[in-house]
């Protein structure tokens, strides 16, 4: 059965809208259309390979029927499925505290007061990098394999696969320093979650108890949930790439 890969636009992907639905980032209104959008970010040099991609003739391509059979078949749509399986189960293992299979693990909290907020969210950011690491370097090989199999499949495929390439490499830089900017976003959800505690403290006049800070409702729990929730919003993000090549096979198979 063909595999159904989930669809976004540029203006609501999931990480954004877990960003702004945490108070994280504001709402941004869409802006200029795509193509003007991604203008803005090319140099003359990105120009000149995105439009050698497009004015390369495919004649010496392999026809669809020669490069179906080495095209990513059920094999490569199963292996995109158990690496976006084993990384989620990654982040939900690793949210699990002493589960020893859990090979990235969530930080153990110092449950006392006063609290350093800059030494007590470090650990957390070193969380997020690690599955960070472990997402880039699980997934971009995966990419390439998936390219490197529409190159051989057909005219049209082909081109795909060498635009995705430049694109990938036009991209990549503006997208590891987006990306990188998560973990520092989060430490203002660390923030002002703690400063809202406080608060609901002095309102209510109760003094406070650092070992609720992890029982279900602590604000610190409601952390590591809201942590676990970006982490799968990224980790859609950056398999979306690889889920619109693998779809664009899927359609021309179905019609052909």
């Amino acid at each position: 059965m063909t595999r159904a890969f989930p669809r976004t636009n540029f203006h609501s992907s999931e990480l954004i809208r877990c960003l702004t639905d945490l108070a994280i980032v504001e709402v941004v209104e869409p802006g200029p259309a795509f193509a003007e959008k991604l203008g803005m970010w090319i140099h003359f040099a990105d120009a000149i390979a995105l439009s050698a991609v497009h004015g390369d003739s495919p004649a010496g391509a392999p026809s669809a029927a020669a490069g179906a059979a080495a095209g990513p078949d059920a094999a490569l749509t199963r292996e995109f499925a158990r690496i976006e399986a084993r990384l989620t189960q990654s982040i939900i293992d690793s949210g699990a505290p002493g589960l020893a299979r859990a090979h990235i693990k969530l930080p153990t909290p110092v449950l006392a007061l006063p609290m350093d907020i800059a030494a007590s969210f470090a650990p957390y950011r070193r969380f997020y990098d690690a599955h960070q690491r472990d997402m880039e370097m699980t997934i971009q090989p995966l990419r390439v394999n998936v390219r490197e199999a529409l190159a051989n499949t057909s005219p049209r495929l082909r081109k795909l696969a060498e635009l995705d390439a430049v694109l990938e490499k036009i991209l990549r830089e503006r997208e590891s320093k987006l990306l990188a900017s998560v973990p520092l976003l989060l430490k203002k959800r660390f923030t002002d979650l703690f400063h809202t505690h406080q608060q609901q403290l002095v309102d209510a006049r109760q003094d406070d108890n650092p070992v609720s800070w992890t029982r279900p409702g602590g604000w610190l729990a409601r952390f590591c949930a809201d942590l676990q929730t970006l982490l799968q919003a990224e980790l859609a993000l950056r398999l979306q790439p690889t889920a619109g090549l693998l779809e664009a096979f899927n359609e021309q198979k179905s019609n052909a």
